[in-house]
């Protein structure tokens, strides 16, 4: 099952929240009007059990992991970890988790985390998380795939 969610400021831009589950063809935001087409893929997950969470960051470093930062979020089935965004060709930062309990909560110890995570352009994350110019990548007009490495600290 899929769960979608958009921020008012994607609403005001055309874009449509869908609150039924969504297929493997259902992708956040609407084609046209010079939208993209943004494919989203986790890899290497370590089980096929919950969610992953998929979390859009516009291009202000000031937005990225930030408490509503975000631009868009998807939530899919671990079975089939893909997402699909329709957005403007512009500059993005993506962060993924793997939500295996389907808590809809980034789980952690103390110091490390305890669910599967990483971010685009497979940004390093040796100490602390990776900076937003790391993650950063271009979405041209033509669309993109973007596939990230999921990490597990246990």
């Amino acid at each position: 099952m899929r769960y979608l969610h958009l921020t008012p400021a994607l609403l005001a831009g055309a874009f449509l929240l869908s609150s039924a589950p969504a297929n493997a063809e259902t992708c956040v935001g609407t084609p046209g009007g010079g939208a993209a087409r943004l494919i989203l893929e986790a890899t290497t997950l370590h089980n096929r059990t919950g969610e992953v969470a998929f979390t859009v960051y516009p291009d202000d470093k000031s937005r990225f992991l930030s408490k509503g930062g975000k631009l868009a979020r998807a939530r899919v089935s671990a079975v089939e970890p893909r997402a699909c965004f329709w957005l403007p060709p512009g500059y993005y930062a993506i962060a993924q988790y793997h939500d295996e309990n389907s808590d809809h909560k980034f789980n952690r110890t103390l110091f490390t985390p305890k669910e599967g995570y990483g971010f685009s352009n497979d940004a390093p994350t040796t100490i602390g998380l990776p900076s937003f110019a790391a993650t950063r990548f271009q979405l041209p007009a033509n669309g993109r795939i973007v596939r990230m490495t999921m990490r597990y600290g246990r």
